[in-house]
Order: C-alpha cells, then sequence, then structure tokens
C-alpha cells in the first residue's frame, strides 16, 4: 500500500511531525484540526461557536485537498475541553454532514493545543 501526504495551505500547518493528512487504501486520514485561522496563525475567537465553525472549516478544506468533501466522511472523532458545548457543537456539526451521518465519537479532554475548546478529526473514503 502507498501513502500520499494531503496539505494545503488552506488549513492550518501541522503543530509537529505530522501530516494535515494521509491518504492510503481508498481512505483519507485527517488529523485532528484546532480552530486556528490558517490566515493568522491564531485560534478564531474565544467562544465554541467560532471555533466549531473554523474547525469544521479547516477539515473541509483538508478534504477538498484531497479530491473529497463532507459526504465522503465515514468516522469522526470530536474532542471538547467541556462537554456542557456539546448541543452547539451538535448544531454546527449538522450544518456540515447530512444523513447518512458518519459514525462519531465524541470525548471530553482536560485540554488542547492553543488553548482551544474543540478538536476534530476525521476519516472519509476517497
Amino acid at each position: 500500500m502507498t501513502k500520499k501526504r494531503i496539505v494545503t495551505d488552506k488549513a492550518p500547518a501541522a503543530l509537529g511531525p505530522y501530516s494535515q493528512a494521509i491518504a492510503a487504501g481508498g481512505m483519507l486520514y485527517a488529523s485532528g484540526q484546532v480552530p486556528v485561522d490558517p490566515a493568522t496563525g491564531e485560534l478564531a475567537g474565544a467562544d465554541i461557536e467560532t471555533q466549531a465553525r473554523q474547525v469544521f472549516e479547516n477539515l473541509k478544506q483538508v478534504l477538498q485537498a484531497a479530491g473529497a468533501d463532507f459526504g465522503s466522511v465515514v468516522k469522526t472523532t470530536v474532542f471538547l475541553t467541556d462537554l456542557a458545548n456539546f448541543g452547539v457543537v451538535n448544531d454546527i456539526y449538522a450544518e456540515y454532514f447530512t444523513e447518512p451521518y458518519p459514525a462519531r465519537s465524541c470525548v471530553q479532554i482536560s485540554a488542547l493545543p492553543k488553548g482551544a475548546l474543540i478538536e476534530a478529526e476525521l476519516i472519509a473514503e476517497l
């Protein structure tokens, strides 16, 4: 199996030694995206609504760089620093995904890079 690195300047650059996404075996494995505005390198807002929208916009750009879209997504994982934000994030999530919705996990964690409130990763068919 061959791996292809997927990279776009329309999403934030990796914050460490990893790729924005890898295409392999007909699948796309996108690394977690935090709500960093790729134009500024800074967090997009301090509220969960702004940050969640930025995360999904970043993922949208990674998907497009691989020739995919949200309809291709089969699995997502959402990380929140406060599960009290689940309802707000769920509503925003529903703006990006349609039925049949991908499988999803959502967990609360203690902290995220840059003090972000949310991070999300996904797996999609190519």
